[in-house]
């Protein structure tokens, strides 16, 4: 991955955006997008579009969602605490001891997870998970007045984790899901930008996924595409205890390429294109089969207006949800590649009427 890139993809993993509040993300993947985009677009949900040869047939849409799990305060208690409420699906164990940050209207606002220390913890309650309503926020104020001085009720914030390299490739940091998504469909426009395609290409940074692929909805219906490829990231199993999971998601290794989807969710004359421009291109990937409609973006394109031919391509992450969610560089780039030489090659005689045609 170039410096330019990497340095992106820094930025937008730093930044804090929970659902529905994703202004911070839309930033600084509009300040990149600016940077080679034929067309920018956004719309009254949050949406971001970057559109390469505007005017080109058929329309394609690739999807990355740029919202993240997080928390929004809901009270603040005379002694200046926070009391919170997730955004998205959290595992309660996670967020205990550690440092968050807040977005307050007068900039970010340091603070701590609270809990009861273990000393002080029953017997029969050191073993039982506490519970996210039961969890507060430290940010060091004195009183209720104090605190409102720096915060406001319905605040956002996260945990404190931004993104650390590793060994070789691999890194880690909060939020790959899925801004490792928003990010891959800006590179592979960038590098369409250059590939010149016959198709008009949006590449769209979506909303509010995770709390029902809302995102997804109103894009795919303003943008009206003929085809679309999301991508998010799915379940690695190459690291312990995911024994069983490999015989549901099959064997998913960071580092050895992007993963494409088969099943009812994704159009089988898509998925034959990006398996052969795979191969032809010689980019590593991985095939997983979901039998149902998927939890991602892609499940929401696919039903938009009279139907659109979707395919869904999946970034391996190992230990989702979570501030330390780890990924490989290689594979973002092996699927931003795979995502933008598939849109090349699209043209309006290709033929994505799934069967009888």
């Amino acid at each position: 991955m170039n410096k330019q890139s990497f340095e992106f993809l820094s930025k937008l993993i730093t930044s804090i955006s929970p659902s529905g509040y994703e202004d911070e993300a839309a930033s600084v993947w509009l300040e990149e997008a600016r940077t080679f985009a034929h067309d920018i677009r956004q719309d009254y949900h949050g949406n971001s579009d970057a559109v390469i040869n505007p005017g080109g047939s058929p329309r394609i849409m690739l999807s990355g969602h740029y919202d993240e799990i997080g928390f929004l305060v809901t009270h603040v208690d005379d002694d200046g605490f926070l009391w919170i409420q997730p955004v998205g699906g959290w595992d309660p164990q996670i967020p205990q001891g550690h440092h968050v940050v807040i977005r307050g209207r007068k900039g970010h606002v340091p603070g701590v997870v609270g809990k009861c220390p273990i000393h002080l913890i029953k017997e029969d309650a050191r073993n039982k998970v506490t519970k996210l309503d039961e969890l507060w926020v430290d940010i060091g104020a004195t009183s209720r007045k104090d605190a409102l001085k720096k915060v406001d009720i319905g605040d956002p914030l996260v945990l404190a984790q931004g993104l650390q390299k590793l060994e070789g490739d691999f890194v880690a940091g909060r939020g790959f899901d899925n801004r490792a998504g928003a990010f891959v469909v800006l590179e592979a426009a960038r590098m369409l930008a250059k590939l010149k395609p016959h198709a008009e290409v949006h590449a769209v940074a979506t909303v509010q996924e995770e709390i029902g692929l809302r995102g997804a909805r109103t894009a795919a219906f303003g943008v009206d595409p003929q085809v679309g490829i999301a991508v998010d990231v799915t379940f690695a199993t190459d690291y312990p205890t995911m024994g069983e999971s490999v015989k549901k998601f099959g064997k998913i290794k960071v580092g050895k390429g992007t993963v494409i989807t088969r099943g009812p969710n994704v159009n089988p004359k898509l998925f034959d294109v990006l398996v052969d421009v795979a191969k032809k291109e010689k980019i590593p990937y991985q095939i997983n089969v979901e039998s149902r409609a998927t939890g991602t973006d892609a499940n929401a394109i696919q039903v938009t207006r009279g139907g659109v031919a979707t395919a869904l391509l999946s970034i391996p992450n190992r230990y989702m949800h979570s501030p330390c969610e780890l990924v490989s560089l290689s594979d973002l780039d092996a699927c931003a590649k795979l995502m933008a030489h598939t849109c090349a090659r699209i043209t309006e005689k290709t033929n994505f009427v799934p069967f009888g045609a």
